[in-house]
């Protein structure tokens, strides 16, 4: 039995259980269409407007949990999340906006690259387990074209809207939607730019000790000031699996090496005493944010099973139990603080996505052991 079996066992309990159930009855509005922002700590949900990037993550949260054998309405609630978001964001020139208010007006009509990348990997893993939806793909095809529009001239693609056009983050995800649709899509475009991305990833966003950085100024240089020297352990752990992943199909052991490196990045800002991944670094290891969001525990698993570290993968899953325990199955805590204690908020939607990834992760590689 391998060492990842009882703890993939137990979050795939808690998953298909409680979380799947809850978010589905509860987290969906069910008379607008669409997914709340957050449920509260009594399971309700939290008036807000709707972030893209939520709707699309709740989306690849059902396709993934009837990949992952859920027997509950996975295909209901991909329909229902699908529905809502193609009609609500997207718009005339096939951008999705960022912001719509919960009825689907729009609220903030600009378009980031962040959300575009959201936009791709919902649509790849809705067209996976939908197949019969062969205008998912066309959708998608058509909105990686128009991003075309928004390339640099050093390579790489701008973020409108941000106070740093360039950034790491949304290339990351813009990867992770280009590796998922290559698996089932012939177009050229997905690997192409999966490639660029992991040259620029490897050339222009790492620094010389392997540490991957968040903001960057013209020609890809590191931005000036502290926002230039940020190195995020939960990016290291998430570009690590990425760049794994993307190694093993072109054979390269470069990107393996990379990978290699950001995963010691990432576990030098591991909290010890806490056995948590802390928020931010600064590039000579200094604590920048002390603060243990969830989100960073999930990236720690996924790497750790990806690179064979499965000791520390369980590790990283006895950190993520703390934050799965509350009064209510299903939902879970957003942020440790320092001093032991949990910020009182209510559970975010967007959380989900990746705590659904790192199960998937963690169980497909218990059952290869």
């Amino acid at each position: 039995m391998s060492a990842l079996t009882a703890p993939a066992a137990g979050l795939m309990t808690w998953l298909t259980e409680a979380a799947l159930p809850l978010w589905w009855e509860a987290g969906a509005d069910h008379e607008r269409g669409g997914f709340h922002e957050a449920l509260d700590d009594q399971g309700r949900p939290v008036a807000a407007n709707r972030r893209a990037r939520v709707q699309a993550r709740q989306v690849y949260v059902y396709a993934t949990a009837g990949q992952l054998g859920w027997t509950g309405p996975w295909r209901a609630a991909v329909v229902h999340g699908l529905d809502f978001f193609l009609g609500h964001y997207q718009r005339p020139d096939g951008l999705f906006r960022t912001v719509v208010a919960p009825d689907g007006a729009p609220v903030d009509e600009a378009a980031w690259l962040y959300d575009q990348a959201f936009a791709l990997f919902a649509l790849a893993q809705a067209a996976r387990v939908l197949p019969e939806r062969s205008d998912l793909r066309d959708r998608a095809r058509a909105l990686v074209g128009a991003i075309q529009a928004w390339r640099w001239p050093e390579g790489g693609f701008r973020e409108p809207p941000a106070a740093y056009d360039r950034q790491s983050n949304p290339h990351m995800h813009l990867l992770e939607a280009s590796l998922a649709w290559a698996e089932i899509d012939d177009a050229p475009i997905w690997n192409a730019t999966a490639d660029e991305i992991v040259a620029l990833a490897m050339s222009r966003f790492v620094d010389a000790n392997g540490a991957l950085h968040e903001f960057f100024a013209p020609g890809w240089r590191f931005a000036d000031g502290v926002d230039g020297r940020i190195v995020e352990p939960g990016h290291q752990f998430e570009w690590a699996w990425l760049l794994e992943r993307w190694a093993r199909l072109r054979g390269r052991d470069d990107a393996h090496q990379a990978a290699v490196k950001m995963f010691a990045v990432g576990a030098a800002g591991v909290d010890a005493r806490r056995g948590m991944a802390r928020q931010q670094l600064l590039d000579d290891g200094s604590v920048h944010d002390d603060v243990a969001r969830l989100w960073p525990q999930t990236e720690w698993i996924k790497a750790a099973t990806i690179l064979g570290h499965h000791d520390v993968a369980v590790a990283a899953v006895n950190g993520l139990r703390l934050y799965l325990d509350k009064p209510v199955a299903g939902l879970w805590w957003d942020k440790f603080k320092p001093d032991g204690s949990f910020v009182a908020e209510p559970a975010p939607a967007s959380s989900f996505y990746h705590i659904v990834c790192a199960i998937a992760e963690l169980s497909a590689a218990a059952k290869d052991a």
